[in-house]
């Protein structure tokens, strides 16, 4: 014959209850949160799986966080570029215009001009740093502000404070490249041009440019055209092969972009829940907390003191 105590019925039936209401809550957590577990201990022997895609899809998104700086950085340096390229140009249109009209009046005003074009575009500054300042990004690259100063400087390279670091970027697994310029690389034959051109205008057996030019003075005008197109067509070029790092950027992006999402998807098969059997597993377990709960409660009516009253 089989002993049935009050205590060990209400024992049975409280961790019945106890069972069904954490059932209750996993499956609670399930549906709200989306997700099988809010913890790798919860994904018990797929945790190491579900490590090892989370460890890659950080690995790609911190690639794409890095194409995302390195393309607004290029970004900006297609300004500047182009900049320089116009500068150039006006220097160029200044001194055609001279040969065109026999008249070097404003000359002198109009390379000004355009010197400061090119100084400022080289001076860009960048996210709180100069963009062709190599890595000294605190001090500005072009250290003079006019002709005067830059025919005053001893040389063209003492003009340039840059380092000779170029920058260069990791954009993705075995993948570096150099996304950056100097401002000494970009400036120093268009500096020398300008030195040039202010020296011959300042010396007094050559100079000044002004008025009607003579016979020598055009034929060193000539030359000076002759020596700008070439620094435009060199400028255009860098400012292709800065487009071309762009494209490459974005292809790059892309690619990680679809590799981030492949990684995703295949975590989202360890980690996500099966939501119609997370419902059907919370409104069973609502049931079982019920049933539960009402036999605890009929157990006062079965005790024996009852029948002994």
């Amino acid at each position: 014959m089989n002993r049935v105590s009050t205590s060990g019925s209400y024992q049975s039936a409280l961790l019945n209850l106890m069972a069904s209401q954490q059932q209750q809550a996993d499956a609670t957590n399930r549906v709200s949160t989306q997700k099988n577990a809010t913890d790798l201990g919860g994904f018990g022997r797929t945790s190491e799986t579900v490590t090892a895609l989370k460890a890659a899809s950080n690995r790609v998104q911190g690639f794409l966080d890095t194409g995302e700086t390195v393309g607004a950085r290029l970004e900006a340096q297609d300004l500047a570029l182009n900049r320089v390229i116009d500068g150039v140009g006006g220097a160029r249109e200044a001194i055609a215009g001279v040969l065109s009209t026999d008249s070097a009046g404003n000359l002198m005003l109009d390379l000004e001009s355009q010197f400061a074009t090119v100084t400022g575009a080289l001076n860009t500054r960048h996210q709180g740093g100069y963009l062709f300042g190599g890595a000294n990004t605190t001090q500005q690259p072009v250290s003079v502000a006019n002709l005067t100063d830059l025919a005053a400087a001893p040389t063209v390279a003492s003009t340039f404070n840059n380092d000779t670091i170029k920058p260069v970027s990791r954009v993705a697994e075995n993948t570096s490249m150099e996304t950056g310029y100097l401002a000494s690389d970009l400036g120093s034959t268009i500096f020398q041009i300008f030195k040039d051109i202010k020296a011959y205008n300042d010396n007094a057996l050559t100079g000044p440019l002004t008025g009607r030019p003579t016979d020598a003075q055009e034929a060193f005008l000539t030359t000076q055209l002759a020596r700008l197109d070439a620094a435009r067509t060199s400028a255009i070029d860098t400012t292709a092969r800065n487009g071309a790092l762009q494209k490459q950027i974005e292809q790059i992006g892309l690619s990680h972009t679809a590799q981030l999402k492949s990684l995703e998807e295949m975590a989202s098969r360890h980690t996500d829940a099966d939501m119609a059997k997370a419902v059907t597993d919370l409104q069973q377990a609502q049931i079982a907390v019920q049933a539960s709960a009402q036999v605890i409660s009929q157990l006062r009516d079965v005790s024996l003191l009852n029948y002994l009253r």
